[in-house]
């Protein structure tokens, strides 16, 4: 019995530390790719809890061998933002200037019961008063009530990760030769540059502390 009590209380530990290196999201906003390493690493625990003739290692190694995984998969995220599509998916935005985007519905097989209901959970019923709803990746809609006495669009990342975003740049209706001729420095040396609904553009450069 004390070896049952030992063993499960060490495939805890490493339960928590693998819960804790992978970062500080909450089950419901995690990525899908962490919720997949989150559920094998839970059920891989489980078996030698169980089962005292599995030898421990049969447990821990597993488990060891996801969370390296994890970390390295969340390294190329960071690095790649063709892989964080690939892996993470992109956010979708589904209703934008009370409009409903049909086929980005489609394409996410989300349908009007499901866009109603979370708009009712996020208490904006009334998609006439919605200036933009955006399906993240982590599958919870983010939505942007309209404001009578200010605008309130969503604004614009050109440059994200410092890669230039030419989705974006496109739906804010610029191309790269407004980009580079509003930019002072070579879009190299930019992090990320913001336009929001005043047209305004937020710029910080690669390794710029953020002072404020």
């Amino acid at each position: 019995m004390l070896v049952l009590v030992i063993r499960t209380l060490i495939l805890y530990l490493l339960v928590v530390v693998a819960m804790r290196i992978m970062g500080k999201r909450q089950i419901g906003e995690l990525q899908p790719s962490e919720l997949v390493i989150a559920i094998m690493i839970s059920d891989l625990a489980s078996v030698p809890m169980q089962a005292i003739d599995i030898p421990l290692l049969a447990g821990v190694v597993p488990v060891l061998t996801l969370l390296v995984w994890e970390v390295v998969m969340s390294y190329v995220s960071l690095k790649s933002k063709r892989m964080r599509r690939y892996i993470s998916g992109e956010p979708s935005i589904v209703v934008y200037n009370g409009h409903i985007n049909e086929q980005e519905l489609k394409k996410l097989r989300f349908n009007m019961n499901d866009l109603m209901e979370q708009l009712r959970i996020s208490g904006c019923p009334d998609i006439s008063n919605v200036q933009a709803a955006v399906l993240e990746t982590n599958g919870q809609l983010s939505v942007l009530e309209k404001k009578k006495d200010a605008s309130s669009g969503l604004p614009y990342l050109l440059i994200s990760d410092g890669e230039v975003n030419k989705n974006e740049l496109q739906r804010a209706g610029k191309n790269m030769k407004w980009l580079r001729d509003n930019i002072k420095y070579p879009l190299d040396e930019v992090f990320s540059a913001m336009l929001d609904d005043k047209n305004q553009l937020h710029i910080q450069k690669k390794g710029e502390d953020d002072k404020k």
